[in-house]
């Protein structure tokens, strides 16, 4: 679905400490080894070899409102968080223009997809069953009545569940029958929960090459590998106090679903920054669409609890033990412009402005021609919008100590601004230079809130989330 796309098409700022420290305002600067990630052109501004590593300790916190009730859950993770090099050939030939040829190679953990959220509260009208009505409304009752799950497609699967678990039933018995009735008693005031336990990464390795003229304009490229490894566990829960019936209606039920979600891809990336004086440096960097071939897996149970007036409560627990290995798709993510401006005051410090252009309305799953894809596509389309992102770093010398901070923000990629909204992040950080050694030390907050329905199809309310991130970031650098 829609939120599918999204999170493969969205990076965080991640990287060295410095370049974390500054919001990731490098556009125009380089010489760091995350500016890379953003202007290619950037290894070009090196005048010695360079390698390094960084680690990150990530910490979330998600604020949950759900029709007034307030829960919060927070997950902590440590992750490699960056690790490259940077190798220099200079051409001693004084008459030569281009006089500089660096070649690079650089990781970084661009998405940490650890996180935990739990959403509580009792909604005054819709149930799930809208969720399994969605799905079974439309398909003939022989077509999951006594039938293997194994043998279905996801559609019939989710009706196939909400039948066995009696959570719907068909209008009649007969074969041609399309049209379920809810066995969830009406009345409203549902008590609910939803978990969602989330584990994996976005990760890049680029390849790089740049060259300077006359140490006045850098050019440079980037080949990139992508690797993708997304694990969703989630859990819902509902029951409700209604007046029992003559006849059996779900007291309470819980929904498990698992999703493992993994492949690569590739991109590329090009970059120019040109020193329009000594102090004033302007840069541009184009960033392809990646292409991904990713895989899914699936399984999911259910169980409930059912009772008529004046009966004793019947369990239920349809737990097919299948998980669902699909075949290989393909997620186009859109480009990315960044334009960028600094200015280098000497060796006492600088300033940075960068600004990304991304048109996440141009995600595409794909093949376009297949049914199911070409309606998500068009729901990619009419959703989400392009969006401007603005990173403001500064940095100030002191002898051999480093003072930085940043900010940044990113519009919302939803048109109603409200599915994730705005994204604001300010960040600080300082470095030690020890000669051939460098220390960095840097921290991040950011703050997002959302409201995503805990499912995509018939049951699409959603809690209110606020999220909090807090990251610091360590990086040693070694200059050969």
């Amino acid at each position: 679905d829609v939120s599918d796309a999204l999170r493969y098409s969205q990076d965080n700022i991640t990287g060295t400490a410095r370049f974390r420290a500054m919001s990731g305002a490098f556009g125009a600067v380089g010489g760091d080894l995350s500016s890379l990630s953003v202007n290619p052109a950037g290894s070009a501004v090196f005048n010695t070899n360079q390698v390094g590593i960084s680690f990150s300790n990530q910490n979330i916190k998600n604020n949950s409102n759900y029709f007034g009730t307030e829960t919060s859950d927070k997950e902590n993770s440590f992750t490699l968080n960056q690790a490259g090099g940077v190798f220099v050939f200079k051409n001693n030939n004084p008459n030569a223009g281009w006089n500089k040829i660096t070649i690079g190679a650089t990781y970084e953990n661009t998405n940490n997809f650890n996180n935990s959220t739990f959403s509580a509260g009792t909604n005054p009208t819709n149930s799930i069953d809208g969720y399994f009505l969605a799905f079974a409304n439309g398909i003939p009752f022989q077509n999951i009545d006594n039938q293997d799950y194994r043998d279905l497609g996801y559609g019939e699967q989710q009706a196939f569940m909400g039948y066995n678990g009696y959570v719907i039933d068909p209008l009649t018995n007969t074969p041609g029958n399309s049209q379920y009735i809810s066995n969830v008693p009406e009345g409203g005031n549902y008590y609910q929960e939803n978990e969602i336990y989330t584990r994996g990464y976005n990760s890049k390795v680029g390849f790089n090459i740049a060259t300077s003229y006359r140490d006045r304009f850098y050019l440079g490229a980037n080949l990139n590998v992508h690797v993708t490894d997304y694990r969703r566990s989630t859990s819902f829960y509902e029951d409700n106090n209604n007046a029992l019936q003559p006849y059996e209606t779900i007291s309470n039920l819980r929904f498990n679903n698992e999703l493992y979600t993994y492949g690569n891809g590739f991109s590329f990336q090009l970059g120019a920054i040109g020193k329009v004086t000594d102090a004033f440096r302007l840069g541009v960097a184009y960033e392809s669409n990646t292409w991904y071939e990713l895989y899914d897996e699936t399984s999911q149970s259910l169980s409930t609890t059912r009772q008529a007036d004046g009966g004793q409560p019947l369990n239920a627990n349809v737990n097919p033990n299948i998980v669902n290995v699909y075949e290989s798709y393909t997620l186009q993510t859109p480009d990315k412009w960044t334009f960028s401006a600094a200015y280098v005051f000497g060796k006492s410090g600088l300033l940075s402005v960068d600004y990304a252009v991304k048109n996440y309305g141009n995600a595409k799953f794909k093949p376009t021609n297949d049914i199911g894809f070409r309606d998500v596509n068009t729901d990619i389309s009419n959703t989400l919008t392009s969006t401007g992102e603005l990173r403001i770093g500064g940095e100030y010398k002191i002898n051999q100590l480093s003072l930085r901070a940043g900010y940044r923000f990113e519009g919302s990629p939803y048109k109603n601004g409200s599915t994730i909204g705005d994204l604001n992040s300010y960040s600080g950080g300082l470095g030690y230079n020890f000669g051939g050694t460098k220390l960095d030390l840097a921290y991040s907050y950011l703050e997002r809130k959302s409201n995503q329905g805990f499912f995509a199809t018939g049951f699409t309310d959603g809690a209110n989330i606020n999220s909090k991130l807090n990251n610091v970031t360590l990086t040693l650098l070694f200059e050969l």
